[in-house]
């Protein structure tokens, strides 16, 4: 099932692309609902690269374990000045390796008046449990577009 979110954001393009690279801005527009913690030994890029898997355990609202899971991040250039991350990671461990598929991306471009055109879609499929896992994970990506919303103000 898919989750499309379409937002204009009040920063510039570029700030914007910087920021999503950031695992700390991951990190911030997750919280309190989803906390992650780093596996690798040097913990979190200071930007995600293209340079493999980084592994995360995932906590809901800091409590719950919910597992591990890979954050594998690639960059491509569309038509038009679109620029993408896709995360192609997986869940590895916990309640969450009930989806089966993910397919995550977030691409960037120009909007009128310097701000930027964000577009986030996930793409996943948990067999029987599709819908339930779609419902909770709609609701999150809701509340992560108010945050990212808010955010993207002081990203400039």
């Amino acid at each position: 099932m898919n989750i499309f979110l379409r937002l204009t954001l009040d920063c510039t393009p570029d700030a914007a692309w910087k920021a999503i690279a950031n695992p700390e801005v991951f990190r911030a527009v997750s919280g309190p609902i989803l906390q992650m913690r780093s596996c690798e030994p040097d913990g979190f890029p200071d930007a995600w690269r293209e340079n493999g898997p980084h592994r995360v355990k995932i906590w809901f609202f800091g409590v719950v374990p919910m597992g591990t899971q890979t954050i594998d991040i690639s960059f491509t250039e569309r038509p038009g000045g679109v620029r993408m991350m896709i995360d192609s990671g997986e869940p590895k461990s916990g309640p969450m390796t009930v989806i089966k598929s993910w397919d995550h991306r977030m691409a960037i471009s120009d909007a009128p008046g310097g701000k930027t055109l964000y577009r986030d879609r996930l793409v996943m499929k948990a067999g029987l449990l599709t819908p339930f896992v779609w419902l909770g994970l709609w609701s999150f990506w809701q509340i992560r577009a108010k945050k990212i919303t808010q955010a993207a103000r002081n990203w400039s």
